[in-house]
């Protein structure tokens, strides 16, 4: 995503559209792209800095840590933000900002239940695995009385 400098008017300037992925370098098994980047920034130039504040919505595909299943989600920052200088090249590239944002929203442990809208399989067999087996055990000991301290 570039702007140039010279096109940024003095009260602002607000983009809105789709880009590819910024992290397509990182598709993996257990994560790829699943659509365009999408964006809503507001960008302007004050005091020889340049601004941007906005939302940034990036779909990708990520395997469940649980059931190991494929699920969409969308990596959503509500708050994007960025402040950079000014002075310099007068087409500016926020995407390697764009990406680092990207990455912090990434979830470190990935399960498809998250949103709420569906039930892990995996939380499923476990659940069902609890109900039949006994709910309490007598514990062992006995190989620790043997022990002669």
């Amino acid at each position: 995503m570039k702007v140039h400098l010279r096109q940024i008017p003095a009260d602002g300037l607000h983009l809105e559209g789709e880009e590819d992925c910024p992290i397509q370098d990182l598709k993996s098994e257990d994560m790829e792209c699943a659509g365009p980047l999408r964006y809503s920034l507001e960008v302007g130039i004050s005091d020889g800095a340049v601004w941007a504040s906005g939302t940034l919505a990036q779909p990708v595909q990520l395997r469940c840590v649980s059931c190991l299943e494929t699920f969409v989600h969308t990596i959503e920052v509500p708050d994007f933000a960025l402040h950079m200088d000014g002075t310099g090249p007068e087409l500016v590239d926020f995407g390697p900002f764009v990406r680092e944002d990207i990455l912090l929203n990434l979830p470190a442990y990935p399960r498809c239940d998250r949103e709420g809208d569906r039930v892990c399989p995996a939380a499923k067999v476990i659940e069902e695995r609890g109900s039949a087996e006994p709910e309490t055990r007598k514990p062992d000991w006995s190989a620790l009385d043997k022990l002669e301290l």
